[in-house]
């Protein structure tokens, strides 16, 4: 798909943030506002299971958890046995 160009105003600091945040996932600015669009988008057409998918960190998450699923290497536990060591407490503070 052929690409065009957009101008759009913005403060400076806004400027110098988009470019760091760019520079520190390794792309471009160009490319964070694409992602951002294509996000609006999503969700408007209301398919928020691909925001969430396309969140890069969440999907390599999640493919590395199915791998260990998959794989045998996941040890199940039931609720009580990840919920027995918590302090009523902490318990209470969990659910608000």
């Amino acid at each position: 798909m052929q690409k065009s160009k957009i101008n759009i105003t913005m403060d400076p600091d806004l400027i110098e943030y988009a470019k760091l945040y760019a520079t520190k996932q390794r792309t471009t600015v160009s490319e964070v506002f694409t992602q951002f669009i294509l996000n609006l988008k999503r969700v408007h057409e209301d398919d928020p299971m691909q925001v969430i998918l396309a969140d890069p960190g969440f999907r390599d998450s999640l493919l590395a958890t199915m791998a260990k699923i998959q794989s045998g290497e996941t040890k199940w536990s039931s609720y009580d046995e990840v919920f027995r060591w918590l302090p009523l407490s902490a318990m209470t503070l969990a659910i608000l």
